[in-house]
C-alpha cells in the first residue's frame, strides 16, 4: 500500500475547516500512526467540537484496515476528541484488547470506552450473531444507557453499514441535534437503507440508501442521464 503524505492530509483539514467551516466532522479509516497524529493535531487547532469518530481497523474479511502499532495513537490523540465514538464489535475488542461478549459485554465495553474520552459511544451488534441486534450507546456525563434494538435484516447486502451510520450521525449533529437524538434517527436510517438494498452482486453489496427498489431514478446513481428519446 502506498503510505499517504500526512502533510496532504492536513492541508486538505486546513482547506475544509477554513472554507467550509463544518458544523460537524467525521473521521474513517486513517491507516497509520502519523496520519492518526496529524489529523487529531490539526482537528484540535481548528477548534473541532462536534466529531463523530469511526475507527476503522477491521475489514469484513476479517483483514486489518489500521496498522496494530497505531492503535494507542488512536487513544491517545483521537478518541479524547470524539463527542461519538462508533465501533463494532471486533474493532471494541482491539481498543480494549479482550472480548466483548453479548450485550453485557459491550455495556461495559461502552463505558470502558468512554472513559478514554469519548462523551458518547456506540458499541454496534452487527457483527455478533444474535437477532435482534442490539447496539449499545453509554453517554458518559449523565452515565446514561441506551439499547438500540432492531431486527436482523438477512442477506449480503452490509457492505458501508458503519460509514453509513457515522455519516448520518455526524448529518444530524450538523443540524443540531444533540448526539443521541442523532444516534437514534441515524441508526433507524441505516435499518431502512438495510431493508431497502438492491441485492446486488454476489459478495457485500451496498445499500439502498435512497429508497426501496425501483423508486431511484438512475440518473442518481449513475450520474449519466438517461436518453428520453428512445422510451
Amino acid at each position: 500500500m502506498q503510505r499517504t503524505n500526512p502533510a496532504i492530509v492536513a492541508a486538505q483539514v486546513d482547506a475544509i475547516a477554513t472554507d467550509f467551516r463544518p458544523a460537524a466532522w467525521k473521521t474513517g479509516m486513517l491507516v497509520d500512526a502519523d496520519i492518526i497524529a496529524v489529523v487529531a493535531e490539526r482537528l484540535r487547532h481548528h477548534r473541532v467540537v462536534s466529531l463523530v469518530v469511526d475507527p476503522v481497523m477491521i475489514a469484513k474479511s476479517g483483514d486489518a484496515l489500521l496498522a496494530a502499532e497505531a492503535v494507542a495513537t488512536l487513544e491517545e490523540q483521537l478518541l479524547p476528541l470524539a463527542l461519538v465514538l462508533t465501533p463494532n464489535l471486533p474493532e471494541a475488542e482491539a481498543i480494549l484488547r479482550h472480548p466483548v461478549e453479548g450485550v453485557a459485554g459491550a455495556r461495559e465495553a461502552a463505558a470502558a470506552l468512554a472513559a478514554m474520552g469519548p462523551r458518547v459511544v456506540v458499541v454496534k451488534g452487527g457483527h455478533g450473531e444474535a437477532d435482534p441486534v442490539t447496539d449499545v450507546v453509554f453517554d458518559r456525563e449523565t452515565g446514561d444507557l441506551t439499547e438500540l434494538v432492531y431486527a436482523r435484516v438477512p442477506g449480503t447486502s452490509t457492505h458501508g453499514t458503519g460509514c453509513t451510520l457515522s455519516a448520518a450521525i455526524a448529518a444530524r449533529l450538523a443540524r443540531g441535534e444533540d448526539a443521541i437524538t442523532a444516534i437514534k434517527g441515524a441508526r433507524a436510517y441505516l435499518q431502512q437503507a438495510l431493508e431497502w438494498a438492491p441485492g446486488l452482486g454476489a459478495g457485500h453489496g451496498p445499500l439502498g440508501h435512497f429508497g426501496p427498489p425501483g423508486t431511484v431514478p438512475i440518473e442518481l446513481i449513475t450520474g449519466v442521464p438517461r436518453d428520453r428519446s428512445v422510451e
